[in-house]
Parts: C-alpha cells; structure tokens; sequence
C-alpha cells in the first residue's frame, strides 16, 4: 500500500487520540471509588439486615412483655377475688383453708411473673440500646456511601465530557486520512492497541524493538510513499526524520 507521508505522520496523530480513549475507558472501569462503594454497599446491607432483626428481636420482647403484664393483671385479679371472698365471712373453714392455699400459689406465680418481667424489660432495654447504636452506624454508612456515590457519578460525568471531547478531535483527524490507509490502520488495531508507531532511532515504540539488519534494508530501500510495517508487531511504521535511516 502507498499513501502520502503526510497522511502515514498523521496517523500518529489518529493514534494518539486513540490511546487517550482507551486510557479513558480504562479509568472509567477502573475508578478508584468502585471498590469503596462495594465495600461499604456490603456494610449498609449488613447493617440493615442487623436492625431489621433488633427490630423485630424489640417487637417480640414488647410483645411477651405485654403477655407477663396481662398474666400478672390476671393473677391479681383472681388474688383480689380471693382475698375479698375471705373477708366476707360467708366461706366455710375448708373453703377458707383452700383460699389461704390458692392466694400463697397466686403469690409466688405473681413474683415469677414479676422476675420474668423484669428480666424481659432489661433484655428490651438493651436490645433498644443496641439498636440505636445499630441505626447510627448505619446512618454513617448510608451518608458515607451517597458521598461517594457522588464523587463517582461526577467522575463519570467529567470522563464522559473528556471522552466525548477527545471521540470528536479522533473523528475530525479520522476524517483527513484517506479511506484505504484508515482501513489498514483499524484492522490492525482490531488485534492490539497500538496500530501505527514512529520509528525512532531505527525502534518501533509499538513494541520498543530495534529494527534487525535487514528490516532496516528494506525500511531504507522503500519509497516515501510505501506504508511500511514493523516486521515484529505488525504495526505501521511512520518514517521521519528522526527514525535514524
């Protein structure tokens, strides 16, 4: 193939802007905040699935609280039945003997109920505690999370504007390079990143491999209008004054 040596020096120009897209779609998928927000989405699931259950362990401990004060309330209403019966002087001896006997039985299950409510307001206390300490950390986590969250989102922004910046000067040089060459160009770039280098001091900066010999033979034997190729990366070679021939 043959092509102006302008138009080969300008494909180090075509090059250039498209190392700097690929260098700007690898910060995009590399941003330094993805593993942060990763990080701390995982501790915002967790805390929530932590206050989720302390929630629903405060629920239950309200709820059994509620049980032992209506037992309780019941245990005292039959006591006070009892006591009221004794005293009106209608029971016999063996009926008073039995309300003597029920108001002991009363009594102590009123004092375990009493032990046991206790025992379930301290355990709904602490739990309540741990829960407040739960919602603020996850508080912390969801605020930290959302501040990253936005510098990631202006990151992408500012990468997206440098992105459709850079895409519109690689098609304005695109489009001053003569359809045949542009073609050669981006099949070879179809299988690596570098498809057009300057040969500099008779080194391919593709690859950074000097020229053999006979490479240089042949470099030197070709026209100015020759599209010439690096032998070792196959990418094309654009000849200056600076390639040592």
């Amino acid at each position: 193939m043959q092509a102006d040596p302008a138009d080969q020096r300008r494909l180090l120009d075509l090059q250039q802007a498209d190392t700097a897209l690929n260098q700007l779609t690898h910060r995009r998928t590399h941003l330094p905040q993805e593993e942060k927000l990763a990080e701390l989405t995982e501790q915002v699931n967790t805390a929530t699935d932590q206050r989720a259950q302390t929630e629903a362990a405060v629920y239950d401990l309200d709820r059994d609280i509620t049980r032992v004060e209506r037992e309780i309330d019941q245990v005292r209403t039959r006591a006070d039945k009892d006591r009221a019966l004794q005293e009106s002087g209608s029971a016999g001896p063996k009926e008073l003997a039995g309300l003597a006997h029920e108001l002991e039985t009363l009594a102590r299950r009123q004092s375990e109920l009493e032990d046991q409510q206790l025992e379930l307001m301290e355990k709904r206390e602490s739990t309540a505690e741990a829960g407040t300490g739960q919602a603020k950390q996850l508080a912390e986590r969801q605020a930290e999370l959302a501040e990253i969250t936005a510098d990631r989102d202006a990151e992408l922004a500012e990468l997206n504007t440098q992105t459709s910046a850079q895409r519109a000067a690689r098609d304005a040089i695109a489009a001053d390079i003569p359809d045949d060459l542009i073609a050669l160009y981006e099949k070879i770039r179809k299988n690596q990143p570098i498809a057009a280098a300057l040969l500099r001091q008779r080194r391919c900066e593709a690859c950074r491999i000097e020229q053999s010999g006979g490479e240089l033979a042949e470099l030197r034997a070709a026209a100015p209008r020759d599209v010439a190729r690096c032998d070792n990366c196959r990418a094309i070679l654009v000849r200056t004054e600076e390639s040592g021939l």
